[in-house]
């Protein structure tokens, strides 16, 4: 069974679809990490501690999951507030710059997670999403489900 949807076309940002940032705007959104950000070595780390192996950004899967437990057959993404949406129609409201183009972004971005999901979950993996909020404030408890899922 294959899981299909239509995706939210993004325009490509650049001057010539109307787009526009600043040098320091630029500069700073090169600095995004899309792997191995502070709350994804912390949650690794203390998986490792708990004695858990895992695999990294596992690119034969769907979404290249940040953490894979192929042993139990568990992947765990920990994705961050802007990118991936979280609480997503409050925030919607606020983007004021390059509306037109975040919102798409965005917006496809939460469709591509979705899809990646449905797939990993017919390919039989146990899918687990945190927010980088939550590892950031309770990560014992973060840790703490996944070692349910473990056993």
């Amino acid at each position: 069974m294959e899981y299909k949807q239509k995706n939210t076309v993004v325009p490509r940002f650049n001057e010539a679809n109307g787009f526009y940032t600043t040098k320091a705007r630029s500069e700073l959104m090169a600095k995004i990490k899309g792997k191995n950000t502070k709350p994804e070595i912390v949650l690794r780390k203390a998986l490792w501690k708990e004695g858990i192996r895992y695999r990294l950004n596992v690119a034969k899967l769907p979404g290249k999951p940040d953490i894979v437990i192929e042993k139990n057959k568990i992947v765990v993404f920990v994705d961050g507030e802007f990118w991936h949406g979280y609480k997503w129609e409050e925030k919607k409201a606020k983007i004021k710059a390059n509306r037109e183009f975040w919102i798409k972004k965005i917006e496809r971005n939460i469709e591509r997670d979705i899809s990646n999901r449905v797939k990993l979950s017919l390919m039989g993996y146990t899918v687990l999403h945190f927010w980088e909020h939550e590892v950031k404030k309770d990560l014992n408890a973060c840790v703490q489900i996944i070692l349910s899922y473990t056993r």
